[in-house]
């Protein structure tokens, strides 16, 4: 069975301000193709097919048409929820959509319940394992501590359940969106941190043929059978290296995996410059990012006079702009923000507890910010679900 792996479309976001939705839609066009060209028997979308909760009416008219297409081809398709969608929304009319070959899975309490497809050589199981907000699903699992490893761990004991009790030789495949341990994150993925951790083992997915992830927004393989597709588009200039890509996986009849990239369109290449203005805007070897969407970081001592006019001269595609001067790193000058850089709002709550009681949070004291953000994370959650 071939299998189109993609995720994390993220329709209706924009892109420092640049509407995206024209390059998504291209997407779109791109993916109806290559499950044309290419003989893909079911496609798997592992969650964020929206930006957020209550999308923009565009980004929804978009998904309609992406709907429309699949079901006109008759390949059929799994989607789940990620964690910037709202499930209940996405997951409306999913009965009545399944009928046209597209399966909609939003429900944790039917993780265990897999789209069930046939190939030559049998059956192949599809699980559907949507987002799982650990405080919000935490009764449904029965599990004592509310962690995305908990919670996850227990939806796959349902999944190898179900397979256990189907016939000998069924093929399994896992849609999941979660970030596991090994993958390289970028600066567009919101924080799922619960407890302190993010991230959960990839033994996890142990027991199933291939396990199709979501979150990450880099193309990533963990292990053979365990892959994120990557966002299909750039979102932050943290992912200026990526190769955006889908996964085309070959599932053959003892459950073998072979996978090939499928390159996406790119609307513009992305650079990220730094260096003094006089040198950006005269180094011959920048040249090759002049029609690029631009990043730059100005290093000069004193800030330059309309260094964005100046730049845009040069790149009339630059979107942002930084100014660090090289200074050392203890200089008192050195910027709040570049302070901040790579610490986590636990980290940055117990150094402004220690810069006013002159004594760092105790264990105990740290259980209770971390306990404290974790509310808030999952309060935030349930209000935007209830928008």
């Amino acid at each position: 069975m071939r299998l189109l792996h993609t995720s994390d479309w993220h329709l209706g976001r924009a892109f420092h301000r640049v509407n995206m939705l024209g390059a998504q839609a291209a997407f779109i066009g791109h993916l109806v193709t290559t499950v044309r060209e290419r003989e893909v028997d079911a496609v798997v979308v592992s969650g964020d097919v929206y930006d957020r909760a209550v999308p923009p009416l565009a980004a929804v008219e978009l998904f309609d048409d992406a709907l429309h297409r699949l079901a006109d081809l008759g390949v059929p398709t799994v989607m789940i929820s990620g964690n910037h969608d709202s499930a209940r929304r996405l997951g409306v009319g999913a009965g009545l959509i399944g009928r046209a070959g597209i399966h909609l899975r939003t429900d944790p309490a039917a993780a265990g319940t897999p789209v069930v497809l046939e190939d030559a050589f049998g059956e192949v199981a599809l699980y559907g394992l949507p987002y799982l907000e650990p405080a919000l699903v935490k009764d449904e699992f029965a599990v004592e501590k509310a962690g995305h490893e908990s919670v996850l761990a227990a939806a796959m004991d349902r999944v190898r359940a179900d397979l256990a009790a189907r016939p000998r030789g069924t093929r399994s495949v896992v849609l999941a969106h979660a970030f596991v341990t090994g993958g390289e994150p970028s600066d567009s993925e919101r924080d799922i941190t619960v407890g302190g951790v993010a991230s959960v083992p990839a033994g996890v997915f142990d027991g199933v043929d291939y396990t199709a992830l979501g979150h990450l927004h880099g193309c990533q393989t963990l292990t053979e059978r365990v892959r994120y597709s990557g966002s299909p588009l750039p979102y932050s200039f943290s992912e200026s290296e990526h190769r955006k890509t889908m996964w085309l996986v070959d599932l053959d009849a003892d459950g073998g995996i072979g996978a090939e990239r499928i390159d996406c369109p790119v609307p513009r290449p992305l650079a990220r410059v730094r260096g003094p203005l006089a040198q950006l805007l005269t180094d011959p070897a920048l040249a090759r990012h002049e029609d690029a969407w631009v990043e730059a970081t100005l290093t000069d001592a004193v800030r330059p006079a309309d260094p964005m006019a100046r730049l845009a001269e040069r790149f009339p595609h630059t979107l942002s702009l930084a100014f660090e001067p090289d200074r050392a790193p203890g200089d008192p000058d050195v910027s709040y923000a570049r302070r901040l850089a790579d610490r986590s709002d636990q980290e940055i709550a117990e150094d402004f507890v220690a810069h006013v009681r002159g004594a760092a949070p105790d264990a105990r004291e740290q259980r209770v910010l971390r306990d404290a953000f974790d509310a808030v994370r999952a309060d935030d959650t349930v209000r935007e679900v209830a928008r």
